[in-house]
């Protein structure tokens, strides 16, 4: 018929894509920081030197793919897939909420990260790739380090929760409804 638009049952290739590199980028990014975190002082330089700085620019890396992906989605949100009507009322309020939380805390924790390096009084700067160090925006302060690597670790903990919550959803929609509306994984894939 004419006049009629079929509806979007995928999210836009680079939507999907950038989708699971995050992914795959935060859950090895919250494995590191627990890792390097717990190694003990006389741990070989040589680790801390594997770790630190790799976990600094994957993080910075993160917090580019979400503005990206923020970007895309804005300028794509004319077609992108509606919810599937068939949830539950509660199911598409707890969709919208983990949604949003893992987005705005994939911009918030590599920023508190970003922050604690900057204002850490023997901090060795930011990395980024072969771009070189990013520039320390804050004053040197062990206090506020304090704070933020405070901050920084607990919203990490915040979107592991998150992200096993969103995984959960997808599972349960896929093993329950495989093939039903609310199976939304294969909008993903």
């Amino acid at each position: 018929m004419a006049g009629t638009t079929v509806p979007t049952t995928k999210y836009p290739r680079s939507m999907r894509i950038l989708h699971w590199v995050r992914a795959v980028i935060v859950l090895g990014l919250i494995w590191s920081g627990w890792y390097m975190t717990s190694l003990p002082e006389d741990t070989p330089m040589a680790t801390f030197d594997l770790f630190y700085p790799n976990h600094k620019q994957f993080g910075v890396l993160v917090w580019l793919l979400a503005i990206v992906h923020l970007a895309i989605r804005w300028s794509n949100r004319a077609r992108l897939p509606h919810e599937p009507e068939a949830l539950k009322p509660w199911e598409k309020m707890l969709s919208h909420v983990v949604h949003r939380l893992i987005m705005l805390l994939t911009v918030l924790v590599p920023l508190l990260g970003y922050s604690m390096s900057s204002s850490f009084t023997q901090s060795d700067g930011v990395p980024f790739f072969f771009f070189g160090e990013l520039p320390e925006l804050l004053p040197k302060n062990d206090d506020a380090f304090a704070i933020f690597d405070a901050m920084h670790k607990y919203s990490a903990y915040a979107l592991l929760a998150l992200v096993i919550l969103h995984a959960a959803g997808a599972i349960k929609h896929r093993i329950l409804d495989k093939g039903g509306e609310t199976d939304v994984l294969p909008r993903m894939l």
